[in-house]
Parts: C-alpha cells; structure tokens; sequence
C-alpha cells in the first residue's frame, strides 16, 4: 500500500512534547522520561494509535511508548492524543511516541527495561526473501528479548492465518514459551476477556474475519501482559 505523504508531519512531529528524538540517548533512562518507576510498554508499528491511547487512558500506573517508522502514520496518532487530551481536558503524561524503525530496539532500550510488547496487525511482508522483515521473524525474537524484563511478553495479533502460522513456528524455534493462542480470538472468551481492538481488527473482524493471537516469552520469562 502507498502511504500518503503528509508534508506538515515532520514539522509537527519536532514541535511535539510526547514525540520523543534522539531516543537512543534515552535508553536505559525511560523511568526519568516519564518520571515515574511505572512498567514501560511498547507498541511496535502504531498505526493511528487507536490501541495505545486506550491502554494509557484505562491504565494511568503503566507507561506506554508508540514505535511507528512513517510520520506521516505516526502524525495521525499523534492527532488522535491531542483531541483525546482536548476533550478530556487533561494531559495523558504516560504516552509517548518515537518514530523510528523496529529493528533499531536494542539501541533504544535497556536490557530488561520493557516490561512488555505488542505487535498488531504487522505487515506480512508476503515473498520469502522478506521473511526476515517479519516483526515475528526469529531475528525480531531475538531482538526482543534482550529488552523485555524477566516476566517480559510479546502479544500478536493479525488476520493473516499464513503470518501467524510463520509466527508460532519461529517463536518455537527460537526457544519461545507460547503461552496461549487462538486462532479466533473473538470467540475465545478466556483469552478475549480485556481485549483492546485496533482500527484494523474492527475492519476486518466486522468483515467476517477470525482474528488470531499468541502470546509468548523467552523461555526463562513466564508471565503474561495483563492490560
């Protein structure tokens, strides 16, 4: 798909308080960031922001930060907080976003620093020479452990049964403990109990489409991201 470049995004993405730059100067420092000892979480291609704005409004005691690699996709969530905040009349202070490329992660954050990851919705990255592009490819896995804490998860969730197949086979073959999966979540009523829906899981779970997730760990960490 073309993303539309919006030429304002730059501009507005420098000017604003919760976009943060020069984040790899931030690594090892999120607490001083926000302020606060709240457990960082990180959403890995935002979108519009939709799922992590309405994890930061229900859940003031955790810190959220937003990775998207376009500004011009970042700019739309960070439209997105400004109106929540308008409305509210009130700031969201554990929010933030970085626009930047995922596989640049370990450079950004500490060793055990992150207490858990979510990816939506990933680009398939269909043709197998891309494989490794993949945010659930073994070389994202190994990327994400060396950030995640030691009750530390990775949440996945996508409408592409081929990706989430590719996905659990390389969580294994990585040493990942899976530690739960559904191949419909909205008709699994344990796992989609708290469920939080993206703009792309209304899209295509009203078009009819089963929506699957697992949820997985290192195999020393053991714990499950609790929203």
């Amino acid at each position: 798909m073309r993303l539309r470049n919006i030429p304002r995004a730059d501009r507005i993405l420098s000017e604003h308080q919760k976009v943060i730059k020069n984040e790899a100067e931030k690594k090892g420092k999120w607490s001083m960031v926000f302020e606060n000892e709240h457990p960082v979480y990180v959403e890995i291609g935002m979108g519009k922001g939709q799922f992590l704005t309405t994890l930061a409004e229900k859940n003031p005691d955790k810190n959220y930060i937003g990775i998207e690699r376009y500004s011009s996709v970042l700019l739309r969530a960070v439209e997105r907080l400004d109106a929540i905040e308008e409305k509210q009349g009130v700031k969201l202070e554990n929010i933030r976003f970085i626009c930047m490329d995922a596989a640049d992660v370990p450079d950004v954050f500490e060793e055990e620093e992150v207490a858990g990851i979510y990816l939506n919705f990933s680009d398939p990255w269909p043709k197998k020479r891309h494989a490794r592009r993949r945010l659930t490819s073994r070389e994202f896995l190994k990327r994400y452990e060396k950030i995640l804490d030691e009750d530390g998860v990775v949440e996945f969730k996508t409408d592409n049964q081929e990706l989430f197949q590719f996905s659990l086979e390389q969580a294994k073959e990585t040493g990942w403990n899976l530690k739960a999966i559904s191949w419909d979540l909205h008709h699994d009523k344990e796992m989609c109990r708290g469920n939080v829906m993206t703009e792309y899981e209304e899209k295509f779970s009203s078009q009819g489409n089963p929506i699957c997730k697992m949820t997985a760990a290192p195999s020393v960490k053991d714990k499950g991201i609790s929203a």
